[in-house]
């Protein structure tokens, strides 16, 4: 992979594409239309049972046509190559089939400059990494059996429509995912990581990550039977929290009264010690404008606990009457815009992981959780490229198994706990923060540290 990727030729050829297909459907009848094209690349490297395995190359094209005729919305999609007159035809069809609807297109932006982020990296240099952290893994647990996939994806989002606009963006993301399996006996004992960069990933730090994570589970301990404990949720397993979070904050629930928060703006409704925000320019998910051609922004929607902003794309915040907030995003090419989060920041406290530990006197420390669906609502956050997608249930009512978990003790982590549930309400135990660490990393399109609730009932089952 080199970095003129989609360059030249194929830009000019992808841009003529775009013109035409405004060109054909204007001819059609058309009032307005709109031509959205992704193309991507990547380049993985995987690892299985502590040997390389196999280096993939593989890419894809899609462009989508959305247009109105008579007012009425329609939406066609081509992969690979593309019959222009065909797309558009099929467009047209599927128009008659909708009722008449606002006709939302960004306006266009002058002076504006393609932006163009992140490096590439050979494939040399990612079976190097690999290597480099199961090597580590394996040097301190010679009989743990390693997993790991290494990748870089460059990707090419443009938006062309009828009113003049015409922005493109690239972006190109390395992501790694190591797992380790222990089988001790009966007991098998699975522990991941994974990172998420724009320039560069530390094979260092995921694999000193997953090895202390072997070392607290040395040895199994009996879990609580039953009670409520202070909980420490590492920043890997927080996401349970924000994937909610999320959906509470989505312009479409609020229309719809379906969030709990609907009608609190300017309230309180979590810990005061708890900012939520959005960033455009923050970490490997950063994002110059959204699916629709409008600008991201800034954005806080929790400053100190007080609910200040929702998200919405330019349907949503239209019915909001507030406009869009530059968060359209498509779930999939064939999709239309929909509220969405391109990333999610959550300010972090003081303190490292050990130091959070060290708070609690007796507790669970829960660093993984076994499957999404366990959540109920299925309110883990999505990712979908490079964005948030919020999931549908927002009740904040949720029951999961933990999958890795710790027992503490004075302060001090004593062993692995199995066989054990949590359940609560995640809006609750928000407002019951104990402690916000200092430790905020990417997970996912979640830049999150560790958190500390109280509130939650914990069920464990002895032999």
């Amino acid at each position: 992979m080199t970095d003129t990727d989609f360059s030249g030729t194929v830009d000019r050829e992808q841009e003529k594409l775009a013109d035409k297909l405004l060109d054909i459907a204007g001819k059609n009848g058309a009032e307005a239309a709109e031509v959205f094209q992704e193309r991507s690349r990547e380049l993985s490297v995987t690892f299985e049972a502590n040997r390389l395995k196999e280096l993939t190359n593989s890419e894809s094209a899609g462009t989508a046509l959305r247009l109105w005729v008579d007012g009425r919305p329609g939406l066609a999609v081509a992969y690979g190559p593309v019959d222009p007159k065909a797309l558009v035809e099929r467009a047209i069809a599927l128009s008659h089939l909708n009722p008449p609807g606002r006709i939302e297109l960004a306006d266009k932006v002058d002076e504006d400059v393609e932006s163009n982020m992140g490096k590439n990296v050979a494939a040399e240099q990612l079976v190097a990494w690999g290597k480099e952290a199961i090597g580590r893994v394996r040097d301190a647990y010679p009989e743990v059996i390693c997993n790991s996939e290494w990748d870089c994806e460059i990707e090419t989002t443009s938006i062309i429509n009828s009113k003049g606009l015409n922005r493109s963006y690239t972006d190109r993301t390395l992501s790694c995912y190591l797992e380790s399996e222990w089988v001790r006996g009966d007991d098998l004992l699975g522990v991941s990581e994974g990172q998420t960069q724009r320039d560069s990933l530390d094979p260092k730090l995921i694999a000193n990550t997953l090895l202390q994570r072997l070392d607290w589970a040395k040895a199994n301990v009996p879990p609580p039977t039953t009670g409520r404990l202070p909980i420490l949720f590492t920043a890997k397993a927080a996401d349970l929290f924000w994937g909610i979070i999320s959906s509470a904050l989505n312009g479409k629930q609020v229309v719809e009264k379906a969030s709990p928060w609907s009608d609190k703006l300017g309230e309180r409704v979590i810990s005061t010690h708890i900012t939520i925000f959005q960033q455009p320019e923050a970490g490997p998910y950063s994002c110059p404008f959204d699916d629709e051609g409008t600008s991201t922004q800034p954005l806080v929607f929790i400053q100190n606990g007080i609910l200040e902003n929702f998200y919405a794309d330019r349907t949503t915040g239209g019915l909001l009457g507030k406009g869009t907030t530059g968060n359209g995003f498509r779930p999939g090419l064939g999709s239309y815009p929909k509220p969405g989060l391109f990333n999610l920041l959550i300010k972090p406290g003081t303190g490292q992981l050990r130091d959070l530990i060290a708070q609690l006197e007796d507790g669970l420390v829960i660093d993984q959780i076994l499957g999404d669906a366990a959540v109920s609502g299925a309110c883990r956050v999505l990712k979908d490229k490079s964005t948030l997608q919020t999931p549908q249930g927002i009740s904040g009512e949720f029951s999961i198994n933990v999958d890795l978990g710790y027992l503490v003790r004075d302060g001090q982590i004593v062993g692995r706990v199995k066989d054990t549930m949590v359940a609560g309400n995640v809006y609750q135990a928000l407002k019951q923060l104990v402690a916000l660490g200092g430790d905020a990393d990417w997970k996912g399109s979640c830049y999150t540290p560790s958190l500390i609730v109280d509130g939650l009932s914990v069920t464990g089952k002895t032999d």
